[in-house]
């Protein structure tokens, strides 16, 4: 299997190109970022792609998919060799969808990245990393939706937020404020913006993942 990928600039969000093999079929994971370099390999490996798969519908993985003029997957496909099987992964967004290529690779959009995972609906983003991704073999290529590929055997044994859900590391105690409000910092980790993600708990019992610079430490 044959994979490309770009990156926004500004977003870093990835559209990837994956290919069967040269000259074989191929398709496009999301396309939030430049298409240039994936027309390229396309152009190189000499395939032609037949759809669009997209992980989710933010603005920064669909920038450019009018322009692709492909049928739009959000299912199980077959194209030629590769068999793509659509793992349903609410939590960043309600759409959100993980692609699992021919056993080998899983573009995971928003859900879970290298080091993190997505923030939005706090339960459901763990049961999607914890109950779904997490059960794929540790030698899974995790392609995420941001910036650097891992593996899902990696984010289990490293992951912080992954590390906590599993019981193997305790949560956090620090007293800090997020928009306003008095809460616990469970778990800080390195994110692909480098401003850092955290999972919060407020005094009321919410627990919340947010991005970093929202919390202020006391």
């Amino acid at each position: 299997m044959l994979v490309e990928r770009s990156l926004h600039p500004k977003y870093l969000s990835n559209a990837y190109l994956v290919a069967d093999e040269e000259g074989g079929a191929a398709f496009y994971v999301d396309s939030g970022a430049p298409l240039e370099p994936l027309q390229a390999a396309a152009e190189k490996w000499q395939v032609e792609p037949q759809a669009v798969l997209r992980t989710h519908s933010h603005a920064d993985h669909v920038e450019h998919e009018g322009e692709l003029g492909l049928p739009v997957k959000t299912d199980a496909v077959k194209i030629g060799a590769l068999r793509v099987e659509a793992l349903s992964t609410p939590g960043h967004s309600d759409d959100m969808v993980a692609f699992v290529v021919n056993g080998e690779a899983v573009f995971t959009g928003d859900t879970l990245f290298k080091d993190s995972v997505g923030g939005g609906n706090f339960e459901q983003v763990r049961q999607s990393v914890m109950n779904v991704l997490m059960r794929l073999p540790p030698q899974t290529r995790v392609l995420p939706g941001h910036t650097d590929e891992t593996t899902i055997g990696r984010e289990w044994e490293q992951n912080p937020f992954v590390r906590v859900w599993r019981g193997v590391e305790l949560e956090g105690t620090d007293s800090v404020r997020v928009a306003g409000e008095d809460a616990t910092l469970i778990v800080w980790s390195p994110d692909y913006d480098g401003g850092g993600k955290a999972w919060v708990r407020f005094d009321d019992g919410r627990d919340a993942i947010v991005g970093g610079s929202r919390v202020e430490r006391t």
